[in-house]
C-alpha cells in the first residue's frame, strides 16, 4: 500500500483476506502506520499458498534480518 503513485512510503503486510484488508486501509479503520501515512493505493499484491512463505517474502522485501524482526515484532 502507499499513499501515491510516486511515493516514498510503503506499506508490506500479510493478510489472508485481501479484499478485507484493501477496505480497511481506505476506510482507516485501524489506527497505525497506515492510517497515519494515508495509505489507501494497492499497489503489488502476491499470492501464497502457506502463511510462512507469505511472511518470509514480507520481510525479505524490507530488507534486514528477517528472523530478528519477526521475533521481535511478536513479543
Amino acid at each position: 500500500m502507499t499513499n501515491r503513485p510516486q511515493s516514498h512510503v510503503l506499506y508490506a503486510g500479510v493478510t489472508g483476506n485481501l479484499l478485507r484488508r484493501v477496505l480497511e486501509h481506505k476506510n482507516n479503520v485501524l489506527p497505525g502506520f497506515t492510517s497515519r501515512y494515508n495509505l489507501k493505493r494497492l499497489v503489488y499484491c502476491e499470492r501464497f499458498t502457506y502463511p510462512d512463505d507469505a511472511i518470509d517474502r514480507e520481510n525479505k522485501s524490507k530488507g534486514g534480518d528477517a528472523a530478528k524482526r519477526f521475533v521481535s515484532s511478536n513479543r
